[in-house]
C-alpha cells in the first residue's frame, strides 16, 4: 500500500471507533454544534487581507516531527495577529500529530474561518467536525466517489459549514458539484508525498471559473504566491514553512510582512 492507502484504512477503523465512542447524540450536545459558521470564502475575498490560510501541523508522513512543541493557542492567535485570512488545523493523529482538542481550542481563541484539515471519509466526521468548531471541511477527491462528495458536500451545508474539495490532477475535476465551496489543488502528491507547484498552474486554467481556487502546500516564497496569483488563486494554505521554526507564528508574520511589500 502507498502512503495515503495506508491513511485511509487506519481512518476507517479510528472512525468505527469513535462512532461508538462518541455517538451522534452526543456530538450535537456540543456547545459548537448550533453556533454560525464564519465564511471561508468571504474572508479569502476579503481586500484587507493577505488570504493566507495558516495551518497548524506537528508532523507529516514525510517529514516526520516538524515542531513537535508548537502551542496550539499562541500558534493559532500569532496566525491571526500576523494577518492571516483563516486557519488550517491537522486533526489526524497517527501521521500529523493532531487531534480534535487542536481545533477547539483554536475555536476558542479565535474568530475566523477554521478548516479541519483531516481525511473525510465517512458523514459521522462531517458532524463532529461541526461539534469541535469547525467552520469548513476538507473532502478528498483522490479518495471519495463522485457520489460521495455530492452526499458529503450536502451535510456540511445543511450544518452551515463550506467546503474545500481539493484536486491532485485534470482527472478529478468530475468530481466537482455546486455544493462545494472552493476548489484547493494540492501541490504534493498524497501517494508519495512529493510537491510539485506545477500542480496549480496546470489546473488553474481548467477549474471553472465560479469556484475559488486555492493552492495547497509546497509554497516557500513570495515569488511564488505572486505568480499563483497571476494565475487566478485567491487562497494560499501555506504550514510547513512556518511550522518547522521555533515561533510558527513570528515566521507567518515575517513572510507576510515580506507578501505585503511586495503586493
Amino acid at each position: 500500500m502507498n502512503i495515503l492507502e495506508k491513511i485511509v484504512s487506519k481512518k476507517k477503523k479510528e472512525v468505527a471507533e469513535r462512532k461508538s465512542l462518541y455517538p451522534v447524540k452526543l456530538l450535537e450536545k456540543s456547545i459548537y454544534f448550533n453556533s454560525p459558521c464564519v465564511s471561508l470564502k468571504k474572508y479569502l475575498l476579503r481586500d484587507d487581507m493577505l488570504r493566507v490560510i495558516a495551518e497548524f501541523k506537528r508532523k507529516s508522513p514525510s517529514k516526520g516531527i516538524i515542531n513537535q512543541y508548537a502551542d496550539v493557542e499562541k500558534t493559532t492567535i500569532g496566525y491571526m495577529q500576523s494577518g492571516a485570512s483563516a486557519l488550517s488545523i491537522l486533526t489526524d493523529t497517527e501521521y500529523f500529530g493532531g487531534k480534535n482538542e487542536d481545533l477547539t481550542i483554536a475555536r476558542k481563541f479565535n474568530y475566523c474561518p477554521i478548516l479541519r484539515k483531516d481525511f473525510t471519509i465517512d458523514e459521522y466526521q462531517i458532524i463532529e467536525a461541526k461539534s469541535i468548531g469547525a467552520d469548513a471541511i476538507l473532502l478528498l477527491a483522490n479518495v471519495l466517489t463522485t457520489k460521495e462528495i455530492k452526499s458529503f458536500s450536502k451535510t456540511a451545508k445543511l450544518l452551515g459549514m463550506e467546503v474545500l474539495l481539493e484536486l491532485r490532477d485534470k482527472s478529478e475535476l468530475k468530481s466537482i458539484c455546486d455544493d462545494v465551496d472552493c476548489i484547493g489543488v494540492n501541490n504534493r502528491d498524497l501517494k508519495t508525498f512529493e510537491t510539485n507547484v506545477k500542480r496549480s498552474f496546470e489546473l488553474a486554467k481548467l477549474i471553472p471559473k465560479e469556484f475559488l481556487k486555492i493552492s495547497e502546500s509546497g509554497i516557500d516564497s513570495v515569488k511564488t504566491i505572486s505568480e499563483l496569483r497571476r494565475a487566478g488563486f485567491k487562497g494560499f494554505l501555506i504550514g510547513e514553512i512556518f511550522m518547522k521554526h521555533s515561533r510558527p507564528e513570528i515566521a507567518c508574520a515575517n513572510f507576510i510582512k515580506e507578501v505585503k511589500a511586495n503586493k
